[in-house]
């Protein structure tokens, strides 16, 4: 080959390696291609959240008072970044706190690294920029208006103060942290459901409402109220809540006898009264639930589902047709009877029913949103247990979630369900107390003593040499 000809191989080698470096300049301006390897994916937004801000139409806007030549300005940034990703009118502005007073003022910031989110003209202060806590402020700040859950009072119902095991204060924490307000209800005080309540719980009461109470509770369903209505088994013969008997007739329902019997759960190393969710009948609130649920001690429901049925109803927990509701006494062998009264599976454990409300006839009701008139769904919810809410059970799979879906769908917030971003898994290193002493002692002892110990011997060896 002539030098003429190599000059040439080496003159078009070089312009074909300058367009390869143009060409691959011009893909990484077009295209981005980015891989997460953290456990658990901790860099990429979760499904949840991806699903939540395809639910916010309007842009959402980050302010973070932190000082310019700060270490948190990257981290806050990378967090940030993770959502504009997904969701393109996202915006990120840092502010200087010692040059901009008048600003942490207006936004009570109390410490630099502090971020804002706003939304719709509402704002969050946030300490810590982690997807639980963005994802958590987006979804309060995405509510518009108060929205009231309501739950009955003063008949031994489950409350929301209380945080023994059989008490509602980690389930309120649950709504609280979703945007949604809560209070208890004695009817015998108030007299009346507040106007503004958005759905109201009646979570098995241990003793029988009063006329007058019943009566109340079923008006406020009757004129197109949200209803949560959670009965356990009946205990002794009495049944509290046969109480609330003409609200049952009016939503074409009825509480069976006895307590729910599964011997599948045996196989898990389970009570068989205790229930476990393997799959879900078609229903919008467990329209693509990702978890199982937990339920102990549980009883039937029935419904209607004629066409021409002033409600329509879908089942909501199911069993299989090996269940059965015992009526007798839960100990021992436990065996179907029909004759002692036993019903044979497959039961129903929970039904949610829907009817379309007209709109009000004559002027709106002072401080009814305009809304309200044009006609809406009415959901009312029933469950055969209460105790998967309790705080002994709904940190257990999936029964939290579950109980934020019932909330959500009754108060119309369909786009808020199945949003719940967990925690990420490898976020902190947690050593038992044998460990540290273990880590101790080989840094303190074992070590040198093994480096100590190689030195020697490599000096005996060489001395014998």
């Amino acid at each position: 080959m002539s030098r003429k000809q190599v000059l040439m191989q080496q003159l078009f080698s070089a312009v074909l390696f300058v367009a390869v470096l143009a060409m691959l300049g011009w893909l990484s301006n077009r295209y981005k291609v980015e891989l997460d390897w953290t456990a658990g994916n901790r860099n990429t937004l979760t499904e949840p959240s991806r699903k939540l801000l395809a639910a916010l139409p309007d842009p959402v806007a980050f302010k973070v008072f932190v000082y310019p030549r700060s270490e948190k300005r990257q981290a806050i940034e990378a967090d940030v970044r993770r959502y504009q990703r997904v969701k393109d009118d996202i915006t990120l502005e840092f502010i200087d706190p010692s040059t901009n007073p008048q600003k942490v003022r207006d936004y009570n910031v109390q410490r630099a690294g502090e971020a804002i989110v706003e939304y719709q003209g509402r704002h969050e202060n946030l300490a810590a920029t982690t997807e639980q806590a963005i994802t958590g402020a987006l979804q309060r700040l995405a509510q518009t208006g108060e929205r009231w859950v309501v739950f009955l009072e003063g008949h031994g119902e489950r409350s929301i103060g209380d945080s023994e095991q059989n008490g509602y204060t980690q389930f309120a924490d649950l709504l609280r942290d979703k945007g949604l307000k809560l209070r208890g209800l004695n009817l015998a005080t108030d007299a009346r459901v507040p106007d503004n309540a958005a759905v109201l719980i009646v979570a098995s009461p241990a003793r029988s409402l009063l006329e007058g109470e019943a009566k109340l509770v079923s008006d406020y369903v009757q004129q197109g109220g949200n209803l949560l209505w959670l009965a356990d088994p009946a205990e002794g013969g009495k049944d509290p809540a046969a109480s609330l008997g003409a609200l049952a007739k009016s939503l074409d329902v009825s509480w069976q006898k006895g307590t729910g019997i599964m011997l599948e759960s045996a196989s898990l190393g389970l009570p068989p009264f205790i229930y476990i969710t393997t799959q879900y009948p078609q229903n919008p609130v467990t329209h693509d639930f990702p978890e199982n649920a937990l339920f102990p001690l549980v009883r039937g429901v029935t419904y209607k589902s004629d066409p021409g049925a002033a409600w329509t109803a879908q089942p909501l927990l199911t069993t299989g047709e090996h269940a059965w509701l015992e009526t007798g006494a839960l100990e021992g062998e436990l065996a179907l009877d029909t004759a002692k009264g036993d019903t044979q599976g497959p039961l129903t454990l929970g039904v949610t029913l829907t009817r379309e409300l007209k709109p009000a006839a004559g002027a709106p009701k002072e401080g009814e949103p305009a809304a309200e008139q044009k006609g809406r769904a009415q959901r009312v919810a029933l469950v055969g247990d209460s105790d998967f809410l309790a705080n002994g059970y709904v940190g257990q799979l999936g029964n939290g979630l579950l109980g934020l879906n019932l909330v959500q769908w009754l108060a119309s917030q369909d786009e808020m369900l199945n949003i719940d971003v967990p925690k990420a898994p490898d976020t902190a290193l947690v050593i038992p107390a044998w460990g540290m002493y273990a880590i101790y002692f080989g840094f303190a002892f074992l070590l040198p003593a093994t480096l100590l110990g190689f030195g020697v011997t490599r000096w005996v060896i060489r001395r014998r040499a």
